[in-house]
């Protein structure tokens, strides 16, 4: 079970100033390789662009506050963003989570077609 970094999401109120300031402040690219599907009737309709450095892409996605009960889902993923990793074995993944005690909201692919997507939160440091 491999995680690799896929991407970081960050909300906003305003998609197109903040990939403006994405592409010309900082000077990351219009991401066009490798894109969702975005599944606009599944509990989040949002616009999202996509920008990149080369290397690791950034979803700069509309703040829902309502996606995870719209979708029935615990996590709610665009309340305050998040970082993404893929990995190869998703099922020994959540196996290792459920072992963790992690608790994990599985999103299926509700928000992007293709992708099996789970979320969860990081526990509070102590």
């Amino acid at each position: 079970m491999k995680l690799t970094l896929h991407h970081v999401n960050l909300v906003t109120d305003n998609v197109a100033r903040m990939e403006r300031f994405y592409r010309d402040v900082l000077g990351l690219e219009t991401e066009t390789e490798g894109l969702p599907t975005l599944e606009k009737k599944q509990g989040y309709a949002g616009d999202v662009a996509f920008v990149t450095d080369g290397a690791i892409q950034t979803h700069l996605a509309q703040k829902d506050p309502l996606a995870g009960f719209n979708s029935g889902q615990l996590v709610n993923p665009v309340s305050h963003g998040h970082i993404a990793y893929r990995t190869d074995d998703l099922a020994a993944f959540i196996a290792h989570l459920e072992a963790q005690g992690i608790a994990y909201a599985d999103w299926g692919n509700r928000a992007v077609a293709g992708w099996h997507q789970i979320f969860f939160t990081i526990p509070k440091a102590t």
